[in-house]
């Protein structure tokens, strides 16, 4: 006979459904049904022997139990954790150990498939989570959609098989955020900074033929677009080129057409027309090259489904480097063609996301009467118009990286100072291995104000980054440079044999793995009560920010990994950690409520603060965060006021490592209104000219968070774009 179960009546009210949310395996979002609780404990109620049964009524009773968690999201995983927990309160271990293998061979199930109806709503259009992940990947191409749907099959694979459970768990959960599962499947790495020189001097090898060292600037600029299509198909993340290693080709080619020029003259006329015909060939060389290489990345398509995501670096060169006059030329070049801009399909000038143009200002050009300010002027007025090109202060730089200049790696991710054999510093040719982000607001949430709880929940929200970290580390161990020939074996990072490991290009610093973290202003608010731009707010928010820091040095000098604390860009990741939240803690007042969490530390953008004052604030984070950060000041159209922007480029160069503006540059294709499209109160596009919403009739641009967008963005994201007030 079944023994007696003595249970405990409880309250009425505690039977209330409040679970809402149930997040499947994978990461979709399904209502909370008790229903299917009930079949899965009947199913396994009919595999044993009566007196190990349960009653019908009990089982309800654990299904209204588990109904009645205070908690809006819930994970699979932790529902039937839960029934197996109170299967085993009623002394049913014997149907506890069948609803486990009940589970199990469902689990086997699922293991053969999880993907079709992710894959599926891509291709119907309405899997608007993926589609507006990345704003500059058009998701109704088939070219893209290939790439999306490889993308699923990797994020599934990797939270199921390659990830550890409690990872893939914490990902689910929002508690941190592992970026880029849907390439993690393959072993390819994040950003790099391009040895284009060694390339361009020395040669490569793309799709097996042979690219010698070019013989003039055009060509030059051909081969080095090819080489960035082949850069952006082998991995996830940016790259950048720095355009000073073009300087010697235009030389090149001065000097073949002033010798072809004076052959055919013969003799007949003076050396200053010949000159003059040299020039005006030359020009036009120059014009064409750069004129490749703006419309071969805005045309060609990588395997990622997108242009190649590349940054340009200008004017890093000294006052007297050999080939400076030409390099100047080059950057003039740029930027008159980046401020013209190129045309839709409607044959009219509109502003290209890419490439995205990054300016250094050094005491010739920082307009304190430097020799090269004429062209700092170009780039503030193309600044105005096409918010690129974005600026670093070499001497604030220098300041932060012993003494060094060198490019963000894509958007905002920079190297560590690294020194090879012989004690030269190098930045060229090395790489990030990927990316883990933290969610700082969360750990604010939980620890509600008590310090004790915040820093024990940091920590062990840290270990967990840091495993999660060295997964992505270990993916990339044993790889062969036969995985991209042209970053392995043919000089993007480096020249290995074929089949020759890669491991010694992961070790010593050479490489970084960015620690990422959102929310510094919300996680502040909510463990003090203000922003972190007041005295009390600023510090705490600096106790987190060097401790994150401290935590990344300790890291790198146990395990000679090149962790780096990085401000983590968040397009999409802002309004995925706010959902999550929102669903499992509920409404909070300037924190879930808005539909997306602010980027790294910058300012609230609803905050009123002035544009000097908000880059001098965030300034003091740049040092901190040297694994990735830039700032950015919302400005009104200044194209008839460069005046002001003149100002804060001083400022820039004075005050912050990184800074860029950020103003309006749309057209709308059905009334030809060229200004500034709005988002309605409906979260919508719309033409304030004719009232069209049609996005596929319209051109709008805008900073996602570092680099321009031009697709539209998620929902989140729209919602923070609409917040930004101005700074100027």
């Amino acid at each position: 006979m079944a023994e007696t179960v003595q249970l405990i009546q409880l309250p009425e009210e505690e039977y209330e459904p409040r679970a809402k949310k149930v997040i499947k395996r994978d990461g979709s979002v399904a209502d909370f049904d008790r229903v299917k609780i009930v079949n899965a404990i009947s199913k396994a109620n009919e595999t044993v022997e009566a007196e190990d049964r349960i009653a019908p009524e009990l089982i309800e009773r654990v299904a209204n139990r588990i109904a009645s968690k205070n908690r809006t999201r819930l994970l699979v995983e932790d529902i039937q954790d839960m029934v197996e927990d109170e299967l085993m309160q009623y002394g049913k271990f014997a149907l506890a150990k069948a609803y486990i293998i009940y589970r199990y061979s469902r689990a086997l199930v699922r293991k053969a498939n999880t993907t079709d109806e992710s894959i599926l709503s891509l291709i119907r259009r309405d899997n608007r989570e993926v589609m507006e992940e990345n704003s500059n990947k058009n998701a109704t191409m088939a070219s893209t959609q290939r790439d999306l749907i490889a993308g699923e099959v990797s994020k599934d694979l990797t939270k199921r098989m390659l990830l550890p459970e409690k990872i893939s768990k914490a990902h689910e959960e929002g508690t941190i955020h592992f970026h880029d599962a849907d390439y993690f499947l393959q072993p390819i790495f994040n950003c790099c900074l391009v040895n284009i020189g060694d390339m361009l001097d020395n040669g490569t090898v793309m799709n097996g033929k042979l690219i010698e060292s070019p013989k003039s600037f055009q060509v030059a600029c051909t081969v080095m677009t090819q080489i960035i299509a082949s850069v952006a198909s082998s991995q996830y993340g940016g790259q950048s080129v720095d355009v000073s290693h073009l300087g010697k080709y235009l030389r090149k080619s001065y000097v073949k057409f002033k010798s072809q020029i004076t052959k055919e003259c013969d003799g007949e006329v003076s050396e200053e027309i010949i000159e003059k015909l040299t020039q005006k060939r030359l020009r036009d060389e120059l014009r064409s090259g750069v004129q490749t290489i703006q419309y071969q990345i805005n045309t060609l398509m990588t395997t990622n489904g997108q242009s190649p995501f590349v940054t340009l670096f200008l004017m890093n060169f000294g006052e007297n480097d050999e080939y400076a006059e030409e390099n100047a030329m080059i950057v003039q070049e740029i930027l008159r063609q980046r401020y013209e801009g190129i045309k839709n399909e409607k044959g009219v000038y509109v502003t290209p996301a890419f490439p995205k143009l990054v300016y250094v200002l050094d005491e010739w050009n920082c307009l304190k009467g430097g020799k090269y300010d004429f062209i700092t002027e170009m780039a503030v007025k193309c600044s105005a118009k096409r918010m690129y090109p974005d600026y670093i202060s070499a001497k604030k730089m220098r300041e932060n990286y012993e003494g060094n200049v060198f490019s963000p790696m894509g958007c905002r991710s920079f190297l560590s100072p690294w020194k090879d054999e012989n004690g030269k510093y190098k930045f060229e040719g090395r790489f990030n291995q990927g990316v883990v982000s933290l969610n700082l607001p969360q750990i604010g949430i939980i620890a509600n104000g008590d310090e004790e709880k915040f820093w024990k929940l940091l920590d062990e929200r840290l270990e967990l980054c840091y495993d999660a970290l060295m997964c992505r580390h270990n993916a990339l161990k044993g790889v062969k440079s036969d995985i991209s020939p042209v970053h392995w074996q043919y000089g993007a990072i480096a020249r290995l044999d074929k089949n020759e490991p890669i491991d010694k290009y992961l070790e010593g610093g050479f490489s970084t793995l960015s620690l990422g973290y959102i929310g510094l202003y919300e996680l502040t608010l909510l463990m003090k009560g203000v922003s972190h731009t007041t005295p009390k707010g600023k510090e705490f928010a600096f106790r987190v920010m060097n401790y994150m820091k401290s935590t990344c040095v300790k890291w790198k000098k146990d395990t000679g990994l090149g962790f780096a604390l990085y401000g983590t860009p968040a397009e999409s990741l802002c309004y995925r950690f706010a959902r999550i939240d929102k669903e499992r803690f509920g409404t909070i007042d300037q924190v879930t409520d808005k539909g997306y969490y602010t980027n790294s530390y910058h300012v609230d953008v609803r905050e009123n603060i002035d544009a000097f004052e908000k880059f001098k604030f965030e300034s003091d984070f740049h040092t901190i965060s040297s694994g990735g950060a830039i700032s950015y000041v919302e400005v009104p159209n200044m194209k008839n006021n460069p005046e002001a922007l003149k100002e804060l480029v001083k400022f820039i160069y004075d005050n912050i490592q990184y800074a860029e503006f950020n103003t309006k540059s749309d057209y709308c294709q059905v009334c030809g209104y060229d200004g500034e499209i709005v988002i309605n109160n409906d979260n919508e596009w719309e033409c304030p000219n004719c009232g069209n919403k049609d996005q596929t009739k319209m051109n709008v641009t805008r900073r996602t968070c570092g680099y321009l967008g031009e697709n539209f963005w998620n929902v989140g994201k729209t919602k923070e774009i609409k917040s930004r007030v101005l700074h100027l």
